[in-house]
């Protein structure tokens, strides 16, 4: 065998994974059909906020360990791509959040005249804002500076890496509906507008987890992140000019000097949810080989990376 560890997929449930690995001293390789760059985290707006993720309980846990991380790798943003920024999210109320929020400093019930845009509820934040395209590239480096080998290799079965790997971790996301094969999962349709920066310092968020439309809006280098949807079993990946529209609206609402931002691109990305939650389980394979599951994040696959990364980990290793 010429690996201990093959991780199938390279978004950053996958790659925080294979790092955690690598760093207890295994042998580890990525393989991955896309590189970082065009995973469906590098879509991602990237606040830290455990969103539309089960189990509830076991998410807030994940979570906070993963704050943690992040809190440690914002004292090197420009390589990391982790920043402390403020916020305000709208249409929630601190009583409302679980028992994970004791945990994050600083959170603060805002008075309804103090909630930006047209809502009475909001509570303020300093929280963990991540440019995934920065991260990711940053979390391969790592990975392959402590030994680690990426590959970019289309899987559509795991045979073959379990005979070249004692252990094999599935972080596909969606590609495991048909890998796994799980029918409990579904695409979730995030879409996303990039602006230039009329100059917004702050993030903002008002999002219902039942809603199909969100709103938000991220300030990230060189860049303004406006969205969104969170659109249940939609698949396209081709951009929405009426949605796109109807975002840029939204977020406008909340800071009018959006609406006449300069358009830079858009991005869609869909969400791997599904129906039982995330699935941390390990496996056999024929011939004592072990298949560690590690896939279903929902929305908040960005949230929990690290501390999901560490239990995928222990079954590995277990």
């Amino acid at each position: 065998m010429t690996s201990d560890v093959i991780v199938v997929g390279g978004g950053v449930v996958g790659l925080t994974t294979a790092l955690t690995l690598v760093e207890r001293g295994l042998r580890v390789r990525v393989w991955s059909r896309e590189d970082v760059a065009a995973t469906t985290s590098a879509v991602a707006g990237a606040l830290w906020w455990p969103y539309r993720i089960e189990p509830a309980a076991r998410a807030g846990a994940w979570a906070v360990e993963s704050l943690r991380v992040y809190g440690e790798l914002a004292a090197d943003p420009g390589r990391t791509g982790v920043r402390w920024v403020p916020g305000v999210h709208a249409d929630t109320a601190l009583e409302g959040l679980g028992p994970w929020a004791r945990e994050v400093g600083g959170l603060r019930q805002l008075p309804a005249g103090e909630v930006p845009g047209p809502y009475a509820v909001g509570i303020a934040a300093r929280l963990p804002l991540i440019d995934m395209p920065v991260h990711l590239a940053w979390l391969r480096g790592r990975f392959e500076e402590a030994g680690g080998v990426f590959e970019r290799r289309t899987v559509t079965g795991f045979g073959e890496a379990a005979q070249r790997a004692r252990a094999v971790v599935n972080c596909t996301g969606l590609g495991a509906r048909e890998l796994a094969p799980d029918t409990g999962l579904r695409p979730v349709r995030g879409q996303l507008v990039l602006v230039e920066n009329p100059g917004v310092e702050e993030w903002f968020t008002a999002a219902d987890a039942v809603s199909p439309e969100t709103t938000y809006f991220f300030p990230q280098p060189g860049r303004l992140v406006l969205g969104g949807t969170a659109e249940d079993g939609a698949g396209s990946l081709l951009p929405d000019p009426a949605t796109a529209a109807a975002i840029v609206a939204r977020c406008a609402r909340v800071r009018p000097e959006i609406a006449g931002a300069r358009v830079l691109g858009h991005r869609v990305g869909l969400r791997p949810a599904r129906a039982a939650g995330v699935r941390i389980e390990a496996v056999p394979l024929p011939g004592g080989g072990r298949l560690v599951h590690h896939y279903g994040h929902g929305g908040a696959g960005v949230t929990v990376a690290w501390g999901c990364a560490r239990r995928a980990a222990d079954l590995v290793c277990g």
